[in-house]
C-alpha cells in the first residue's frame, strides 16, 4: 500500500477483525477513523446493480462531482476494467479477502490522475446485507473532477491457508436456507 490513508484504514479493519477473517461491519467506529473518513465508502454487494454506494466520503463524491449514494460503483470504471472490478469486488464480499489496486482515472483537461483503491470485506453474518468497505484517495491534492477510471494494478492483501471454494461459501452463508445434499 501506498497511500496512507489505505495504510491507516487497513491497519485500523485489521485491528477491529482480530484473528477473525473479517471485522462485523457494527465493529467499525467512525470516530475512531476520522481523519480518514473523506476518502472511505461502503458498497452494497449487489453486483447486478454494479456494487451500489451505501456511503461515500465527501472526497470520493468530489472526484466524481457528485453525490455516490446508491450509484453504481462499477459505472465509474471504462468499459474495459469494469468486468474486472466487479470480478475482484465480488471475490473481496465472497471469500472474505481484501484487495488492493492502481488506477488512473481522466481529469477534466484530459491529463491523467493516479489513484490507490483498497477494498475491504465485513464479515458476511445471517439476515445482515453483504457489504465491502474500502478507501479511494488520490496520489495528488488538487486532481478536481475525475472519470474514466481504469484498473492499472491490483493484489489481494492475505492469502489464507484455505479458500473455501466460491460455491461452498455461498452455501454455508445463505441466509436462513438450509441445504442437505443427497436427500430426495
Amino acid at each position: 500500500m501506498k497511500h496512507s490513508s489505505s495504510r491507516a484504514f487497513f491497519a485500523y479493519w485489521d485491528k477491529k477483525r482480530g484473528t477473525a477473517r473479517a471485522p462485523d461491519r457494527a465493529d467499525i467506529d467512525p470516530a475512531a477513523v476520522r481523519e480518514l473518513l473523506g476518502d472511505i465508502f461502503v458498497l452494497s454487494c449487489e453486483p447486478n446493480l454494479g456494487f451500489p454506494f451505501r456511503v461515500a466520503g465527501t472526497r470520493v463524491c468530489a472526484l466524481t462531482g457528485r453525490d455516490l449514494k446508491d450509484a453504481s460503483f462499477a459505472a465509474l470504471f471504462t468499459e474495459t476494467s469494469r468486468r474486472e472490478i466487479e470480478e475482484i469486488t465480488t471475490i473481496v464480499a465472497d471469500e472474505t479477502l481484501g484487495a488492493i489496486a492502481g488506477l488512473t482515472a481522466t481529469r477534466e483537461d484530459g491529463s491523467k490522475a493516479y489513484l490507490e483503491l483498497l477494498l475491504l470485506p465485513f464479515n458476511a453474518r445471517p439476515h445482515t446485507p453483504v457489504s465491502v468497505t474500502g478507501v479511494l484517495a488520490p496520489f495528488d491534492d488538487e486532481c478536481g473532477t475525475l472519470s474514466a477510471f481504469t484498473l492499472t494494478s491490483w493484489r489481494y492483501l492475505h492469502q489464507p491457508e484455505k479458500l473455501l471454494p466460491r460455491a461452498i461459501r455461498k452455501l454455508q452463508v445463505a441466509r436462513g436456507l438450509m441445504v442437505y445434499e443427497g436427500l430426495r
